[in-house]
């Protein structure tokens, strides 16, 4: 049961690799935050109050160079040409079709 909750909800580090896959310059946060809400609820999905919060944390722990980052998979990165807040896919993770498991 909980494999077929996943395919019909995916989690927040599968929603972040859809919004910013058609990125790869990167989105700001602000834009990421409204895409992933936008994509929630066309698919009539909760959206929690704290969603940003939980979004900041899965992308800080797969943020290549971030300190909260976990041992592993470095799916993300914040280009340093860009200013503000850009997040954008790890080119690396990009052309290695990893898979998340």
């Amino acid at each position: 049961m909980a494999h077929e909750r996943r395919k019909t909800c995916p989690t927040i580090v599968e929603e972040l690799i859809v919004v910013l896959t058609p990125h790869p310059a990167g989105l700001r946060r602000w834009s990421v935050m409204r895409a992933i809400r936008t994509n929630r609820a066309a698919m009539a999905r909760e959206i929690p109050l704290k969603l940003e919060a939980d979004v900041e944390r899965t992308f800080r722990q797969f943020c290549r160079g971030d300190g909260m980052r976990v041992s592993g998979a470095t799916l993300f990165c914040r280009p340093a040409e860009k200013a503000g807040e850009v997040w954008a896919l790890d080119t690396r993770y990009a052309g290695a079709g990893e898979t998340l498991t």
